[in-house]
């Protein structure tokens, strides 16, 4: 029986892309070699595609740009070809895909580019499509989106670039409509890149100078203090929802160095939380999955606060290291990490892509 040929595509030019190494490193290793052949694609931070026959470990240490047998590679639009063009002393050879694996987080990769790209290519995927991918990859439009469907969120205003020219003006009328502390976040990065928390008027402006040197569009949100809960979604049509886990942060709140840095953050699975409040929680992750067209798979990530539940985000491709809480989340739900690439790449095979 033939192989399904699966391409891993890692790296990318957004500013999580050394994650994205970790990530696709255990995707790779874990992945089933009997039953499937993986390609793997490597994106730099300025954006040039290579094929990389090298080993897994050359992606997890981050030497896999130095690789002598690296070819340059692009992904073909026309559907006829349904594959990979690489490209050595001038000759053009397609190695065809049956799936690609997008492990990429951040700008070019989770918000919807890429997809896009795939769908023209006619390529079957791993995770959302283009709109659920920028929809939720875009806290704006996450908050429009959600709080039609009624899901309870924080609220929120938004900042542009048109009005750093008046950002006291801007901000004072920021801090009339919501309380301090508030929390400053780019509207399209993912994992925490480039948040913080702000206590008064000036921190508020330098948070939000901040949040623009990496997006062109800012989120401020009010505080809500509250346990930090995730769950893991999957499916298409009827998908389904993980135990909760719980977010120990070793920081004042869950940044990107809690996350990747220390490595002291805690993770409980499941979350010593009432069976309402969990209840709750799985049935608000499904209704938001739905709401935004989700598909294959999505973290969604809530804050509990006394009995009220609060929709954080939606992490359309989260993070597969060895920490991350999706796997993990599906681990404890009695799908091992090899089982769990396996369904969401038969997910990904059984897309209708027109």
């Amino acid at each position: 029986m033939a192989k399904t040929r699966v391409a891993v595509i890692f790296g990318g030019r957004s500013n999580e892309h050394d994650i994205s190494l970790i990530s696709a490193a255990n995707v790779i290793s874990n992945i089933d070699k009997s039953r499937y052949e993986v390609i793997q694609i490597g994106i730099t931070k300025n954006g040039r595609w290579f094929f990389y026959p090298g080993s897994v470990e050359g992606i997890k240490n981050n030497t896999w740009e130095t690789f002598t047998d690296n070819v340059p590679a692009a992904i073909l639009p026309d559907p006829l070809y349904r594959g990979i063009a690489t490209i050595l002393d001038g000759e053009i050879n397609v190695i065809k895909v049956d799936v690609v694996f997008p492990v990429l987080h951040g700008k070019y990769g989770e918000d919807g580019t890429i997809q896009g790209l795939l769908d023209m290519a006619g390529i079957p995927y791993v995770g959302c499509g283009c709109f659920a991918s920028a929809a939720c990859m875009d806290k704006e439009f996450t908050h429009t989106v959600l709080e039609y469907h009624g899901v309870r969120m924080a609220k929120y205003r938004v900042v542009r670039q048109s009005e750093l020219s008046s950002l006291d003006e801007r901000v004072e009328k920021i801090v009339d409509d919501l309380d301090f502390p508030v929390f400053v976040k780019p509207s399209s990065s993912g994992s925490s890149v480039g948040v913080n928390k702000a206590t008064n008027f000036e921190e508020l402006k330098n948070a939000i100078k901040i949040a623009f040197s990496h997006d062109k569009k800012v989120i401020v949100e009010e505080y809500i203090k509250g346990r930090e809960l995730e769950v893991a979604v999957m499916g298409a049509e009827n998908p389904f929802a993980s135990d909760v886990g719980e977010i120990l942060s070793c920081n004042d709140f869950y940044d990107y160095e809690a996350k990747y840095i220390l490595g002291t953050s805690g993770l409980s699975i499941p979350a010593d939380i009432p069976a309402e409040a969990s209840r709750e929680i799985r049935e608000t992750a499904v209704k938001a999955f739905k709401a935004l067209g989700c598909f294959g798979l999505s973290r969604v990530d809530f804050f509990l606060a006394g009995d009220k539940v609060y929709l954080n985000e939606i992490n359309t491709m989260p993070g597969f290291t060895s920490i991350s809480m999706y796997p993990k989340l599906m681990e404890h739900f009695g799908i091992d990490y090899p089982e769990l690439l396996d369904k969401l790449i038969t997910l990904a095979s059984e897309r209708v892509i027109r």
